[in-house]
């Protein structure tokens, strides 16, 4: 169920301090997708249709993609998408809760949590350990997300990991279409190979509970 759209705007949101000076000015649905604040039983729910594009080299590469709960390890068109966003009482991350459903009845599930680490950067990690940095900005009615690497954490130390080779580079954009809607897309930019790993689609946003 969505409220009224004057709780929408929540200015202790994590992502309020990333996007800085251009929250104030996105559109409602970008603070509905991005209103989940720290340390809340704060929920979102998105649910949305995808295409996902794999390469020849993708699909060798499908089971470390799996593994290490990078990314979905299969191609796919009209693939039904649910998304959780949460925080939790002692997290100060952005949770997401990716649940896929193909067309053959199979399904994957995708779980990360997003950590602020100065600025306008957050690390994405998986539950395998190995975290994917981003520089996430608004401008010219997008959202954007710029590939800064990938990361370990050790002891509680983020470690840089030099395998934007191996992996490629990941960027990836979201548009508002509507109060409640956005389309996005993401691609994985081998530095050889081209464009390796790439999806797109349309996401409404279904429900929101706020904590008071």
């Amino acid at each position: 169920m969505l409220p009224k759209r004057s709780v929408h705007y929540k200015a202790d949101a994590i992502f309020a301090k990333i996007f800085g000076a251009s929250w104030p000015q996105m559109p409602p649905v970008m603070h509905d997708h991005y209103a989940i604040r720290p340390k809340t039983n704060d929920l979102v729910i998105a649910a949305g249709v995808m295409k996902i594009e794999l390469s020849f080299l993708a699909k060798l590469m499908a089971p470390l993609f799996k593994l290490t709960g990078t990314l979905v390890p299969r191609a796919g068109d009209d693939v039904q998408v649910t998304v959780r966003f949460t925080s939790g009482p002692d997290s100060k991350f952005m949770c997401f809760d990716r649940h896929f459903v193909f067309q053959d009845g199979r399904s994957e599930r995708f779980l990360s949590k997003m950590e602020p680490v100065g600025g306008n950067e957050i690390i994405e990690w998986t539950g395998s350990g190995i975290g994917w940095r981003a520089a996430f900005t608004y401008e010219n009615g997008k959202v954007r997300l710029t590939h800064k690497g990938y990361a370990y954490k050790m002891f509680g130390k983020v470690i840089n990991l030099p395998i934007s080779w191996l992996f490629g580079f990941g960027n990836a954009s979201e548009v508002a279409t509507s109060d409640t809607g956005f389309d996005m897309e993401m691609t994985l930019d081998h530095p050889v190979w081209g464009v390796i790993y790439g999806y797109n689609g349309h996401f409404e946003i279904i429900e929101i509970k706020l904590d008071d």
